[in-house]
């Protein structure tokens, strides 16, 4: 092999190893992250991203329906401007995470800039819940320098997923092929209540997706919990 072959070899192992330390959804180099349970009960938890938004109580009334609970990692400036939705998630007995202030991708920023994202996001969630938020989910799953004090400080537990459903871009039926294989006991499944932002995006093959899923886990055996009752279970 040449030196030249050598060299981009090397080059392409470390750019994969900074990938995977950035996002992997295993990786714990920039901050402890949970991202499945243990094996051995038929328990599921079910995490939506990015809301509020109006679509958010369409995504509570469907649950409502079979009895699901699930944790929402919201966005601060989206609870700001929809701060009822907020309260009628939480009021639905729905579990709130932090999900950052404006949604930024924290790739390549100071950790100055970390911690004031993530610090406004959980005074917001409090101020209109009542209650401080425990769990954390990086936008995008990109974690960087400052998430470790960060999490320390705010008292923040990190959360990533076992299956991420990749719905903003893909149809209801591919939505559910997608996760219902790769799903298994203890497994945390991303979906996305939102869209970014978005005062309003269209989320309905998300909502259509939401229901093949829990219909198809529900005959299978499984039960739903919030994220911190999956991972805290009740002896």
């Amino acid at each position: 092999m040449s030196g030249s072959a050598s060299a981009a070899l090397a080059a392409m192992a470390v750019a994969s190893a900074s990938a995977w330390a950035v996002r992997g959804r295993s990786s714990s180099v920039f901050a402890p992250s949970e991202w499945r349970a243990q094996a051995g009960r038929k328990a599921i938890a079910l995490t939506f991203d990015d809301g509020p938004c109006p679509a958010t109580l369409a995504v509570v009334k469907l649950l409502a329906e079979y009895a699901v609970p699930a944790t929402f990692f919201q966005i601060g400036v989206n609870a700001t401007a929809f701060p009822d939705i907020t309260r009628a998630v939480a009021a639905a007995g729905h579990e709130i995470g932090n999900h950052s202030h404006t949604h930024p991708n924290f790739a390549l920023t100071r950790p100055a800039f970390v911690e004031d994202e993530f610090a406004r996001a959980q005074e917001t969630l409090a101020a209109i819940t009542g209650k401080k938020p425990v769990l954390l989910r990086a936008p995008y799953g990109v974690r960087w320098f400052g998430f470790r004090n960060m999490q320390r400080r705010l008292g923040l537990r990190g959360v990533m997923w076992s299956v991420i459903g990749l719905d903003w871009k893909l149809p209801a039926e591919d939505i559910e092929t997608r996760v219902i294989s790769r799903v298994d006991d203890g497994g945390i499944i991303c979906l996305h209540d939102g869209r970014g932002t978005l005062k309003d995006p269209d989320v309905k093959p998300t909502l259509e997706a939401v229901r093949r899923i829990v219909l198809n886990l529900l005959d299978r055996g499984y039960h739903f919990e919030t994220v911190t009752q999956l991972l805290c279970p009740m002896k």
